[in-house]
Order: C-alpha cells, then structure tokens, then sequence
C-alpha cells in the first residue's frame, strides 16, 4: 500500500479513483497520566506520556483507514490528511482520511 499526502506518486499514474477512505480512534487520557502531565506543565517541557498516546492513536487511525482501502480492493491512498477534536472532556478523536486510488506504474 503506497500512502501520501501528495496528488500524485512518482512513477505512477492512477488507474483508477476509488474514493474517501478514513480511520478514526478516540482516546481518553488516565488519571495517572493526568498526574504526572500536571506535574511536567509546572516545570515545563514535553509530556513524553500524552506524546505516545497521540503517537498510538495516530498509528491505529492510520491503520483503520488502511484496512478500509484495502477492502475496496486500492493500492494506494493520496491526499492523506489528519485531524484532531474534543468529543469531550478529557477524549479527543484523531481522524485520518485520504483517497482511495488503484495505481499503476508507469510505463
């Protein structure tokens, strides 16, 4: 599965548009977390802690929309794009979405 954020794939033309494809999890931060992030803000820097949960939650996005492309039968996924928003107090949703493309090299 080829991924990018671009249009198009150098050294290859698309076959074939197949359309949106998107995965999507919510995460919910912990108390202990939620502890030891209030204790960093005071001294500042990066909470490592909230920095992996976004880096998980990224990944398994990133991997639902894989899978949906895949199930209609692409080899590649353009324009990939993703986003953040609050479902609500302490959850928030990361959204990956792209569209789903047959590509062919070229030539």
């Amino acid at each position: 599965m080829i991924i990018t954020t671009t249009e198009t794939v150098e050294g290859y033309e698309i076959a074939r548009t197949i359309g949106l494809v998107r995965g999507n999890v919510v995460r919910t931060k912990h108390i202990g977390t939620d502890f030891i992030a209030a204790f960093r803000n005071l001294v500042g820097g990066e909470i490592p802690e909230y920095t992996s949960m976004i880096a998980g939650a990224r990944e398994q996005a990133l991997a639902r929309m894989i899978e949906e492309a895949e199930g209609v039968g692409a080899n590649g996924i353009i324009c990939v794009r993703f986003t953040t928003s609050m479902i609500m107090h302490k959850a928030a949703e990361l959204l990956t979405f792209g569209t789903a493309v047959e590509l062919r090299p070229k030539g």
